[in-house]
């Protein structure tokens, strides 16, 4: 009996041995069917896929052919087919690959030319309007700065922003031991010799005189650098115009003259001027020179300290001194020489308290200004 029932076990598990081989022989298709079916249903896609933009395009290049895409995916796939089977779904796997190139090139393509298509453009049409930029305030200040001399018979001298000591300060006139020969007051490039950032346009004046004699009319507009804290009313570089007049007879009335004229061409035919003895080491006798405030009128307000009078350059005759180091004879020649801020101008001129506001640009500043242009 025992025997029987043994028997009968172990026809049992041949049975499930059988059964279990068969299906594993049957599940062994059935990925090569189902990869088959699936490659087709993409081949389908393909086929209708469109796209209206560029990154519509990309966006089907990434779902399709790139490493973590569609067809890559399958490829992944392919080793699981049973070798006698591979060459089956190979080419059909290669055949997708291809489709879906020759189709994202094909949308490529189509987009290119569409967008390269002129024709519905009308080129009768008025142009889009461009916002137009406009002067900075300082510049338009400088030009008419410019304009006023010119008019008067000075022409324009520039020269070099980073300079040596000799054309600031010792052709100047000014002493070794001068303060602003320090380094809290001027930006030192090197030294021994000295190269630094002008401190003033003088130097231009310098270079002139070196080079030309008189008679010598000329004005030197340009960026000068200090070393300053930056605030309200100073800033570490700001713009500046000198004048220049060397010629036979030239006196201090004359200096007076052109300042008046210069003064009521900028601010005002009523505006009045009035001359403060001074010192500088470039000129001798030294002066600097206030103008009737043109807010008040010179009746006396906040701007002008309620004194009616506001200042807006340094002038002089120019210092014998100067003359003879620069090569020219001073006991046949004489000169003026006079100096102007071209950011006191325009605070004057427009009203505007904040030195910085000239070099933050901030454009809702530089917009007040478009119709001085």
């Amino acid at each position: 009996m025992q025997i029987y029932v043994f028997l009968f076990y172990i026809s049992q598990l041949s049975k499930l041995i059988y059964l279990s081989l068969h299906k594993n022989s049957e599940n062994s298709k059935l990925p090569n069917n189902t990869m088959l079916e699936k490659i087709q249903e993409i081949l389908s896609e393909i086929d209708v896929l469109s796209a209206s933009n560029a990154e519509e395009i990309e966006a089907l290049r990434i779902k399709y052919l790139s490493k973590k895409g569609v067809i890559t995916s399958l490829m992944n796939e392919f080793r699981n087919v049973p070798a006698e089977q591979k060459k089956e779904v190979g080419m059909k796997i290669n055949e997708l690959k291809n489709k879906a190139q020759e189709k994202i090139n094909e949308l490529k393509s189509a987009f290119e030319t569409n967008d390269g298509d002129s024709s519905d453009i009308d080129i009768t049409r008025t142009a889009y309007p461009i916002e137009l930029g406009s002067r900075h305030p300082l510049t338009i200040v400088k030009n008419e700065i410019i304009d006023i001399f010119s008019r008067l018979g000075f022409s324009l001298a520039e020269g070099p922003e980073v300079e040596d000591d000799w054309h600031v300060f010792s052709s100047m006139n000014f002493a070794d031991d001068h303060p602003a020969r320090d380094m809290q007051d001027t930006f030192f490039i090197e030294s021994r010799p000295d190269i630094i950032l002008r401190t003033h346009t003088s130097s231009v004046q310098s270079r002139v005189m070196e080079k030309q004699q008189p008679p010598i009319r000329i004005i030197c507009p340009g960026r000068v650098y200090r070393n300053e804290a930056i605030s309200a009313r100073a800033h570490c570089f700001f713009h500046q115009v000198e004048g220049l007049y060397i010629d036979k007879d030239v006196s201090f009335t004359d200096l007076k003259q052109v300042l008046l004229l210069f003064a009521r061409e900028m601010f005002g035919e009523g505006t009045q001027i009035r001359l403060r003895p001074s010192y500088f080491p470039f000129t001798e006798p030294s002066a600097e020179m206030d103008i009737s405030c043109n807010i008040c009128g010179g009746k006396g307000c906040s701007f002008c300290k309620h004194t009616g009078w506001v200042e807006i350059l340094g002038c002089g005759m120019v210092h014998p001194n100067v003359l003879e180091l620069n090569g020219i004879d001073s006991t046949v020649y004489k000169g003026y020489a006079f100096g102007m801020g071209v950011e006191r101008i325009t605070n004057l001129k427009y009203q505007v308290k904040d030195l910085r506001m000239f070099s933050e640009n901030d454009l809702r500043f530089l917009k007040e200004f478009e119709a001085a242009n």
